[in-house]
């Protein structure tokens, strides 16, 4: 069994007691987190849900493990003959989540 949520923007295929980084959420971890804008439902039968846009009375719970940093972006901006050179790098936060059930 496994389903397309969005959380945050972002569209994930999730399947039970899967870890994923998603942007951060909540300040606590071991708390439990519920995602209600579920796309898509397939059960280990065969049989798929599809949502317009959403699937009606689906959701997904899933325990937020950590937060951690993503890996460092460079930016750098360079203007050539005039000795213009700026260096930034970034950081987005994120969080770790375990999925723990899917329901449809």
């Amino acid at each position: 069994m496994y389903a397309i949520v969005e959380i945050g923007g972002h569209q994930y295929k999730v399947a039970e007691n899967d870890v994923i980084f998603v942007d951060k959420l909540g300040e606590n971890t071991d708390e439990k987190v519920t995602f209600d804008r579920v796309l898509l439902v397939k059960d280990g039968k065969g049989n798929t849900k599809v949502g317009k846009p959403v699937v009606d009375g689906a959701s997904v719970e899933a325990k937020l493990l950590d937060h951690v940093k993503a890996d460092k972006v460079i930016v750098f901006k360079k203007k050539r003959r005039k000795g213009y050179r700026k260096k930034n790098g970034h950081r987005q936060p994120m969080s770790q989540i375990q999925i723990e059930k899917i329901s449809s």
